[in-house]
């Protein structure tokens, strides 16, 4: 498995996609929980994408993918703690989660998937993921007592069952068995996890200028239009349509599953068609970075979960023992603002179950002193980032000061829009960009 910030960018369309399906595997070697003896793990904040799921959208005219989302032990990919974790979530029905929440299924069961389904694959990878964060943080670096309580877990998810589901099975593999009268689900309405300071017309103006962005890069982009419209012809829909359905969501679907591209009496869909529209994606991500737009809207979309982030650890340095671990199952679109504020900007697109994480660590020798890593994927990036990229050139020290962090989110992700504001609200409400 690559690096996913180090390693030069995939251009391999087909590696790219076996990249973003994640299909389990044994566990491979993470550097979560990696410190100097002398140093103490004081909290764990962690965000995820959601699992393998079903398409959101179908291609147009051709039958729905026929994928089962039942759990079951008898098939691949499988994980020890599958019927355990079907049998804990059964009796889960009086769990205490934030509306709208308590109305959603706690694991998936359709055995045709429903549209955004998580499958079993997507429960295994984040049961894995769950197993992986135990063994670290639980059973080496003690994070959390045995008798722990409600008020040191902080779990938050947005409205979809794909993410609330993918959460349970993280926290199924971290915390076999859990009391279900502990748990509390935090309901988050929007994608940013931006709480109450969702309203920023300026990060809408840049979202607005990179969405322009991408539309002239696929205008100038002859094959894949010739390739639209050849699978619009073997559908029998317009090359307008098809676009709409985001055709390579199924299509990513129907290769992370082994299953067969759709045919009709036209033809068929095959490798050539994906390939075609994979190898834009990775072009598309290409002159992202290059053009920097999104850089504008990720620093805005990305501040609240930062600062919700840093005000969590800065109380955590301060002695108090709530929140100390801290799990936000979200998306795709969660991800990678975060991943592009930070300076991460070779980072791989978030695959299915992708795993970012923020450590708080205090220093035994000099307890007033608090460091953070920051691990992608199990990757240690933290010198990677825009905020400690020569850290380590001056200090032996293999984590960053909290106070660059600190630094960072209070003051620095303002000064890198350019504004001279010095707030969020100003920041958003600046005039043009």
């Amino acid at each position: 498995m690559p690096d996913p910030v180090t390693e030069p960018p995939v251009t391999d369309p087909v590696y790219e996609a076996l990249l973003y399906c994640n299909i389990p595997r044994v566990a491979e070697r993470s550097m979560e929980g990696h410190a100097p003896h002398h140093f103490k793990l004081v909290s764990v904040h962690v965000f995820i994408r959601h699992g393998d799921r079903y398409p959101l959208y179908v291609i147009p005219k051709t039958k729905r993918p026929e994928i089962d989302c039942t759990l079951v032990a008898n098939r691949k990919p499988y994980h020890p703690k599958l019927e355990a974790f079907v049998s804990h979530m059964s009796k889960g029905s009086g769990a205490s989660f934030e509306s709208p929440l308590h109305s959603l299924p706690l694991y998936p069961s359709h055995q045709l998937c429903e549209m955004g389904e998580l499958t079993q694959t997507g429960v295994v990878q984040h049961l894995q993921n769950g197993q992986l964060l135990r063994d670290v943080y639980l059973k080496k670096h003690k994070l959390l007592p045995s008798d722990w309580s409600t008020e040191q877990l902080r779990l938050e998810t947005t409205g979809k069952s794909r993410t609330l589901q993918s959460g349970l099975a993280l926290l199924y593999g971290f915390l076999p068995d859990f009391d279900w009268k502990k748990i509390y689900f935090r309901h988050q309405p929007s994608a940013l996890f931006c709480s109450g300071n969702c309203y920023c017309p300026l990060r809408n103006q840049y979202l607005e200028k990179e969405q322009r962005r991408q539309y002239l890069l696929r205008l100038k982009n002859r094959q894949l239009e010739r390739t639209y419209e050849e699978m619009a012809r073997i559908v029998d829909t317009s090359t307008k349509q098809l676009r709409a359905a985001n055709p390579i969501d199924a299509m990513l679907c129907l290769f992370c599953h082994n299953v067969s591209f759709p045919c009709t009496r036209n033809g068929c869909v095959n490798m050539e068609h994906f390939k075609v529209i994979k190898r834009h994606q990775i072009e598309d991500e290409s002159e992202r970075r290059e053009k920097k737009l999104y850089l504008g809207y990720a620093l805005l979309g990305a501040h609240p979960i930062l600062n919700q982030t840093v005000g969590r650890m800065r109380r955590a340095a301060e002695g108090w023992k709530e929140e100390l671990f801290a799990l936000s199952s979200a998306h795709d679109v969660t991800l990678a603002p975060i991943l592009s504020a930070l300076g991460l900007t070779e980072a791989r697109f978030p695959r299915f179950a992708a795993r970012l994480i923020f450590e708080l660590w205090q220093d035994r020798e000099k307890p007033g002193e608090h460091s953070v890593r920051i691990l992608y994927d199990g990757v240690d990036v933290t010198f990677h980032t825009s905020f400690c990229q020569d850290h380590h050139k001056r200090s032996p020290k293999p984590m960053c000061p909290l106070e660059n962090f600190v630094r960072f989110v209070k003051r620095d992700m303002f000064v890198a829009l350019g504004s001279g504001s010095t707030n969020y609200y100003d920041a958003c409400h600046r005039e043009g960009s």
